[in-house]
C-alpha cells in the first residue's frame, strides 16, 4: 500500500496536528483500529463521517500559513505557490486513503464497524487540490477573508502573547440603536477614515450608563467587518500591556480597535501612565491599523478629589495632569441621558420593531412605570421594557409592572 507522506509537508504541518485527521493519520499508519475510532467519533460530532475531505479542506482553509499570510496582503511568490500545490497534493492524497483502508482497519468495516467516507470536495478546491486554479482560488479568498483566527471571527482577547477570538459576539446593528443620530454619525465617519485609510482620531465614549456608547461600537464593527475591521477588547487590568497588543496587532493586515469599555481610573494608578503612552507621548509609533476607543461614565476619565486640590502646591498643575487623559483622544462623543420624551420614542421605535401591538397611551404608561421601577430612564431601560412587555404578549400573560 502506497505511503501517507505526509513527512513532507512544507507549510501545512498543522493540519494534522490534531482532530480527526491526526487520529486517522496514525490509525492507516499503524492500521490501528483505536485510532480509527477515534476519528470517527471526531467526525461524528461534527456530522463529517462521510465527507472526510470536505473537514480535511476546512482545517486547510483555517490553518494559519505562511501561504494564507501572503496570499492576504498580496501575491504570494511562486516558490510558495509551489510549496502549497505539494501540500494539497499530499492532503488529498491522505483524504483519498479513507477508501483504502489496511489490513485490520478493513476487517473491522467489513464487521460491521462503521466506516469514514471521502465524500466531495468544496467548490474552492476542485476536483485537483494541486491545480494552479485552485491555488488561486485559495488566494482570493484568503485575500478577501483574512487567514487563520481571523476567518470568520472580528472580535479578540489578549491572553498576553497572542489574541485569542470571541466564538459570540453581539449582532446588533445601528438600526436597532434609536436615536442618537448625531453621536453614531460621528463615530461612524471616524471609523470610516480608519478604515480606508485617511487620518483618524482615537475616540472616547462617554455618558450615562446604558445610553449605547458599547453598542455603538459594536455595531461599528458588524457594519464594517467586512471591510477588514477587527476588534481587540482590553479589560482595564491589561491596560499596562497596551503598547504589547500593538505590537502584535502592527504585523496584521486588518484595521483593529483596540476597546477598553467602562474606562475609570486612580489619579495614582499606573495604567493611568500606561495610557497616555498608549494613545501618544511614547517611544512606540502610532500604527496605522490600530484604533484605541473607550467608553466610559465620565468625561475625565481619571478620578478628580478636593483633597488633590487641597494637598496640592500647584493645584492647577495637578487638576490639567488629571485632564491630561481624555485630552488625549483625539475625538469624543458624548451620549446624554434621556429625558421623557427621548426614552419613550426610543420605546415607540423598539416596539414598532417587535410588532408590539399595544396602543401608544397604554405603550407609554407601561414605560413610563417600568423606568420608575427600574430606576430611571435610558434606552436601556427601553430596550429591557420592550423585551419584558414582548415576552408577556407571546405568552398571552398580563404585563404586570
Amino acid at each position: 500500500m502506497e505511503k501517507l507522506n505526509t513527512e513532507r509537508l512544507i507549510l501545512l504541518r498543522g493540519v494534522l496536528r490534531d482532530g480527526a485527521a491526526a487520529a486517522l493519520e496514525r490509525a492507516l499508519g499503524h492500521d490501528d483500529v483505536g485510532e480509527y475510532a477515534k476519528a470517527y467519533e471526531i467526525l461524528l460530532e461534527a456530522d463529517m463521517q462521510n465527507s472526510f475531505a470536505d473537514y480535511l479542506s476546512g482545517l486547510i482553509l483555517r490553518e494559519d500559513s505562511l501561504f494564507a499570510r501572503r496570499a492576504c496582503v498580496g501575491k504570494p511568490a511562486k516558490a510558495v505557490c509551489d510549496a502549497m500545490a505539494n501540500d494539497l497534493r499530499i492532503l488529498q492524497n491522505f483524504a483519498k486513503r479513507t477508501g483504502e483502508l489496511p489490513g485490520e482497519i478493513r476487517r473491522a468495516t467489513e464487521e460491521g464497524f462503521p466506516k469514514i467516507g471521502y465524500g466531495k470536495e468544496s467548490g474552492l478546491f476542485g476536483k485537483d487540490w494541486a491545480a494552479d486554479k485552485t491555488v488561486a482560488n485559495l488566494a482570493q479568498f484568503y485575500r478577501g477573508n483574512g487567514y487563520g483566527i481571523y476567518i470568520g471571527n472580528k472580535a479578540f482577547t489578549f491572553d498576553g502573547e497572542k489574541l485569542k477570538p470571541v466564538r459570540n459576539t453581539p449582532e446588533i446593528t445601528l438600526r436597532d440603536l434609536k436615536d442618537y443620530e448625531e453621536e453614531k454619525k460621528a463615530v461612524e465617519d471616524n471609523i470610516v477614515n480608519f478604515v480606508e485609510g485617511l487620518p483618524y482620531s482615537n475616540m472616547l465614549l462617554y455618558g450615562d450608563k446604558g445610553t449605547g456608547k458599547s453598542s455603538t461600537i459594536h455595531a461599528m464593527l458588524n457594519k464594517y467587518a467586512e471591510k477588514g475591521l477587527r476588534c481587540v477588547e482590553i479589560p482595564k487590568e491589561q491596560i499596562c500591556l497596551i503598547n504589547e497588543v500593538k505590537e502584535v496587532l502592527s504585523t496584521l493586515p486588518f484595521k483593529f480597535i483596540l476597546f477598553i469599555d467602562d474606562l475609570s481610573l486612580e489619579e495614582r494608578d499606573e495604567k493611568v501612565t500606561a495610557l497616555k503612552a498608549g494613545l501618544e507621548g511614547s517611544i512606540h509609533e502610532r500604527s496605522s491599523n490600530v484604533m484605541i476607543a473607550a467608553t466610559s461614565n465620565r468625561r475625565h476619565i481619571v478620578k478628580e478629589n478636593f483633597s488633590d486640590r487641597d494637598n496640592s502646591v500647584h493645584a492647577r498643575d495637578t487638576m490639567e495632569e488629571q485632564l491630561s487623559l481624555s485630552d488625549r483622544f483625539g475625538l469624543t462623543v458624548c451620549f446624554s441621558s434621556t429625558g421623557k420624551p427621548e426614552y419613550l420614542s426610543i420605546v415607540k421605535q423598539l416596539a414598532a420593531d417587535a410588532h408590539i401591538s399595544l396602543g401608544e397611551e397604554e405603550l407609554c404608561s407601561l414605560a413610563e412605570r417600568w423606568a420608575i421601577v427600574k430606576g430611571g430612564r435610558s434606552p436601556r431601560r427601553a430596550k429591557q421594557f420592550v423585551d419584558y412587555a414582548y415576552s408577556c404578549l407571546a405568552k398571552n400573560i398580563p404585563i404586570d409592572i
